[in-house]
């Protein structure tokens, strides 16, 4: 059960260490998706949910609207969002999203949404009235079944490559997310061929592992595939796995001719 709060803030809008980002629009704190991979899960420390479990709680932002001024952020990119999903299923009735891109009509901001969720279809409308934007969904498996173990409140893979169609059809440029990919299981080829007639870019991000994740992770892998345990386990001292599978990726992608850009972190775990 998640428990839902409200929380007042300043501002919506905030500068962004993402690289290539210049703000970042987060319209809730927390994310009930429960992705047992979240790199968010950091956030707790800062959410007054000191001691809660992350993906069990929601506060909804409230702000005053009449600050948000679009020519302000002209030139500039903002990214829906960076530590929560902008169209979890709760937006379908708060419209924190949706009431901040009104507000956003008229910029020359490069906007950008990414999200996990089917429901970012009931704002195309609203997506076609920016110059320059572009909606991408966030795809780690085609099958549903195992989409479910690691992504349990999200919606189905199937739901959004078909969202994303959807948006494509719309006339808006779309990007598919393919992250995180998991080492032996995300077919990224595959993941392609079901998305490249509608999807006008690519971005590849790798699984990461963290303190908080990595049991997690490798239990589940152990249980559902125990053929992979060894290489998940090797992945702690060796990254050539992702050096390997990126040339692989460029390869494809150059030989398909897509656009596509490679976000790898190599490493993998944290150092602590």
């Amino acid at each position: 059960m998640v428990k839902i709060s409200k929380r007042e803030v300043k501002g919506i809008i905030t500068k962004s260490n993402i690289p290539g980002v210049d703000y970042v629009i987060n319209p809730y704190i927390g994310c009930f998706h429960g992705c047992i991979y979240c790199y968010a899960e950091f956030m707790i420390r800062f959410s007054g949910h000191k001691g809660e479990k992350w993906g069990d709680f929601l506060d909804i932002k409230k702000f005053d609207l009449s600050q948000i001024k679009p020519q302000k952020y002209n030139h500039n990119s903002i990214l829906f969002s960076s530590v929560t999903d902008p169209y979890l299923s709760l937006e379908k009735k708060v419209e924190n999203t949706h009431q901040i891109l009104e507000k956003l009509l008229g910029t020359q901001a490069k906007i950008t949404i990414l999200t996990k969720s089917k429901f970012v279809t009931r704002d195309i409308a609203l997506f076609t009235q920016f110059s320059n934007i572009e909606v991408g969904v966030s795809i780690s498996t085609l099958d549903d079944d195992f989409a479910k173990l690691i992504e349990p409140r999200a919606s189905s893979p199937t739901s959004r490559v078909l969202a994303l169609k959807e948006i494509h059809n719309a006339g808006i440029p779309t990007y598919t997310f393919i992250s995180p990919i998991f080492p032996g299981v995300t077919d990224f080829k595959t993941i392609i061929d079901a998305t490249k007639y509608f999807t006008d870019r690519y971005m590849f991000e790798n699984l990461n592992f963290r303190p908080h994740n990595t049991s997690r992770i490798l239990n589940l892998i152990s249980e559902i595939y125990p053929h992979l345990k060894l290489l998940y386990s090797e992945l702690k001292t060796d990254n050539s796995y992702w050096t390997h599978l990126e040339a692989e990726i460029i390869q494809h992608c150059s030989r398909e001719n897509l656009k596509y850009q490679i976000a790898f972190h190599h490493g993998g775990f944290s150092k602590s």
